[in-house]
């Protein structure tokens, strides 16, 4: 028999709404920083991991602009901006840094087990493409954060970096391409459940799952009270926390909305979600062994850039090409069809509206994708691997992304691209929204949220925030000694060698 009578938990130190890697990476940042903290993580689901942080529900890319374009626009005076390109390596150094600390520690046995040496490739044809890659590849070849990457115009040199790619391709087009040995694909399901191993190893922690925060509301003394539904027994529990934290994914913006805090006011979000096609023919998979980057199409949003990707999960090879855009009004991948609807409110339809004005072109290319016949897909495959046969590829769905709505002084709303973090005013709540680089850039986005929330706990931390990540504080860019140290050495103990 269920019930749904409400029941009071002892409070937390720390409640982690949401059980994918976010949320696990501040848990253990949090964790070993102050191992005397209570920490509770509630997850909706019956296992960790679920969702956008589930292997087959993202594409495992280390995001470190090793590959990207979308990072590297050119200027007007055609030169390439590289700023964004910097700024994003230096946030996956620190995810290195970290995991390297917890292989170095015993924390995580084998790296092998989330994380596989990849090259990282950027493929363009046409003389303007192989133009702009050139000068890319000039404005990147010689800062730190980017040292090894090769460029080639030779289509000998291109089958030896991407056999699978060069097959059967029509001579006569020119073609370019960028080689760096130094990408990762990374099992972002198999790290969340490391680390949430690790914590529940230790003492304080308790992993709730197939437990939904239907409400949040803040007391008077600053704490926060949860409500929090069993879904096994249908009970209620309330639960008190100092801090909270919302990582769950695209469900983090209702939460966000229900805090009622100032900072939640005017966002909203726009729901975009993804499929693959997957090869795991050990015949076809043996041909290729790079994460290939192209350019986005025209009106394409940046998380539809084009890739065809080795991915290693459970020690098994496969091939992802994608992703193909496609829209529903669900928040997460097991969320609701009202979950747009339901996050519409007086506060944010100024700026939802706006966004839907000032993106017709966006609209236009998810209608496209959504009627998109089979037919039409495997030709998008076959300008990177002109040989596929459909009988090889199978079409997966990935996990729902939740791109940001905010209010702009100019334009009423404008749509960002991208992972934010919206903090309270007192730091004791802090949600995530957004989506890629995202989980590449977890353990960057965390010592944000711990910056933000807890600053007078930093000099307490200070030491061991440094032990753990030798960079934290400044960037590896200005310091091509301590770069080369760095990467050096995660790459050893992440067994990174190629």
């Amino acid at each position: 028999m269920t019930s749904n009578t409400t029941r009071t938990e002892s409070a937390y130190d720390v409640v982690l709404i949401g059980g994918g890697v976010m949320s696990a990476t501040l848990g253990a940042l949090l964790k070993l920083l102050q191992p005397d903290w209570s920490i509770g993580m509630f997850g909706r689901l019956d296992d960790v991991a679920k969702e956008s942080s589930n292997a087959w529900n993202n594409a495992g890319t280390g995001h470190s602009a090793l590959c990207e374009l979308n990072y590297t626009p050119s200027r007007a005076d055609g030169t390439i901006d590289i700023s964004k390109a910097v700024g994003v390596n230096e946030a996956f150094q620190l995810s290195r840094q970290f995991w390297a600390y917890l292989v170095e520690s015993g924390v995580i046995a084998s790296p092998r087990a989330f994380l596989n040496p990849i090259p990282h490739m950027s493929f363009v044809w046409g003389d303007e493409n192989c133009d702009y890659l050139r000068r890319r590849y000039e404005a990147l070849k010689d800062h730190p954060l980017f040292s090894g990457m090769r460029f080639s115009t030779d289509p000998a040199q291109l089958a030896q970096w991407m056999p699978l790619v060069m097959e059967g391709r029509t001579a006569g087009t020119k073609l370019a391409a960028t080689w760096i040995a130094a990408g990762t694909d990374v099992n972002f399901g198999a790290l969340t459940h490391l680390l949430v191993n690790f914590l529940s190893g230790q003492p304080g922690f308790d992993l709730k799952l197939s437990h939904e925060v239907e409400d949040l509301k803040q007391d008077a003394s600053g704490s926060w009270r949860l409500a929090v539904r069993d879904l096994t027994s249908n009970a209620t529990v309330s639960v008190g926390a100092r801090f909270v934290f919302i990582g769950a994914g695209g469900g983090a913006l209702p939460l966000l909305q229900k805090t009622g805090i100032p900072e939640s006011k005017g966002v909203g979000g726009f729901p975009v979600s993804g499929q693959f096609l997957r090869c795991t023919n050990p015949d076809i998979v043996s041909r290729h062994h790079a994460k290939v980057y192209g350019k986005a199409s025209v009106g394409a949003p940046p998380m539809s850039v084009p890739h065809l990707d080795t991915r290693v999960i459970d020690g098994k090879e496969g091939l992802l090409f994608g992703p193909y855009a496609g829209f529903s009004t669900k928040f997460l991948k097991q969320g609701s069809l009202w979950d747009l609807p339901k996050s519409i409110r007086m506060d944010n339809l100024g700026a939802m509206l706006a966004v839907a004005r000032d993106n017709m072109p966006l609209t236009r290319y998810l209608v496209q994708q959504v009627l998109q016949s089979n037919e039409t897909r495997l030709n998008a495959l076959r300008d990177f691997v002109p040989n596929a046969q459909a009988k090889d590829w199978e079409l997966i769905t990935a996990g729902q992304r939740v791109q940001v709505i905010k209010k702009d002084a100019k334009k009423g709303g404008v749509l960002q691209f991208g992972t934010e973090v919206v903090t309270g005013a007192n730091g004791t709540v802090a949600a995530l929204l957004g989506a890629s680089p995202g989980a590449s850039t977890a353990v960057s986005i965390m010592l944000t949220v711990i910056s933000k929330c807890f600053p007078s706990e930093l000099p307490r931390w200070d030491a061991k925030l440094r032990e753990m990540i030798p960079s934290y504080g400044a960037p590896l860019a200005d310091r091509p000694e301590l770069c080369a140290q760095v990467h050096e050495r995660t790459t050893r103990s992440l067994q990174l060698e190629s």
